[in-house]
């Protein structure tokens, strides 16, 4: 009877220290991710040699202090993301004193109401909106900017007490005269004046891996990209994607997220 008294003892004991790591744990500020297959490809995993960022981002971040989460899925834009529920999940992860990094582009220039994706938006970002019939959920929408898109997400974080962080979309594998071609006149610049107008951090991503891969030579630049395409990224170019981000973050002024990455980073 005493044997069975102290081992229902040290059960309990175990339950209760498994329910206060539990509460403990979540205690820790999250860092969510948000974007398309560039920040995370596929389920993450690497399938076809094919990386988003977001894979590496957490790994330079002190887990003890920060739970870094990616919810980007690729083939989403900015209207696409919301509309097909997947930033009400993200969104229900996100506390006070959080963290969401944001970053699209890619499928934004894509077709309105095309019969493939029907995820584009409005270029720019202004408050001009069209009506369509989307032919994938075969309902009528209201197609919103860019970035309108944008400044939904930033609203929606700031509401619950987080910080919102632009970035713009990184750049692809794409040259001209020896240079790789900036969004800085597109996605790139009106990610920015978002950032600018709703006050809150943005990491240029789009110039700072662009300045990394010219100092690297378009020959050199072949060994982060997959075969398949000159958009996606593999485990070498997502890695160094992730440290350039990881970099950027030190010199953000608004912002204290520097201070959960790991001291070597």
């Amino acid at each position: 009877m005493k044997h069975h008294q102290f081992s229902k003892y040290v059960l309990l004991a175990v339950f209760s220290l498994m329910a206060f790591s539990s509460v403990q744990e979540d205690k820790r500020p999250r860092c969510i991710l948000i974007g398309d297959s560039t920040v995370k490809n596929g389920k993450g995993k690497g399938d076809g040699n094919l990386w988003g960022w977001g894979s590496f981002f957490g790994e330079l971040f002190d887990s003890n202090q920060i739970v870094v989460e990616n919810h980007a899925l690729g083939g989403t834009s900015s209207r696409t993301f919301q509309t097909n529920g997947l930033w009400d999940k993200a969104l229900e992860r996100v506390r006070k004193g959080d963290y969401v990094i944001m970053q699209f582009g890619h499928n934004d220039s894509s077709p309105l109401d095309d019969t493939a994706r029907a995820r584009g938006t409005i270029k720019g970002i202004g408050t001009e909106t069209k009506d369509i019939y989307n032919p994938i959920k075969k309902i009528p929408e209201t197609v919103h900017s860019y970035g309108w898109y944008l400044n939904k997400f930033v609203t929606d974080i700031q509401q619950k007490g987080a910080t919102a962080i632009i970035c713009s979309p990184i750049p692809r594998n794409d040259w001209k005269e020896g240079k790789v071609n900036r969004a800085n006149t597109g996605y790139g610049l009106w990610a920015k004046q978002v950032a600018e107008a709703a006050k809150v951090p943005f990491i240029e991503l789009n110039g700072l891996i662009a300045d990394n891969y010219d100092a690297a030579g378009q020959e050199a630049v072949k060994q982060y990209f997959t075969e398949k395409d000159h958009t996606h990224t593999n485990e070498a170019g997502a890695k160094l994607n992730a440290n350039i981000i990881a970099t950027a973050v030190k010199d953000l002024k608004e912002t204290n997220l520097k201070k959960y990455l790991l001291k070597s980073k």
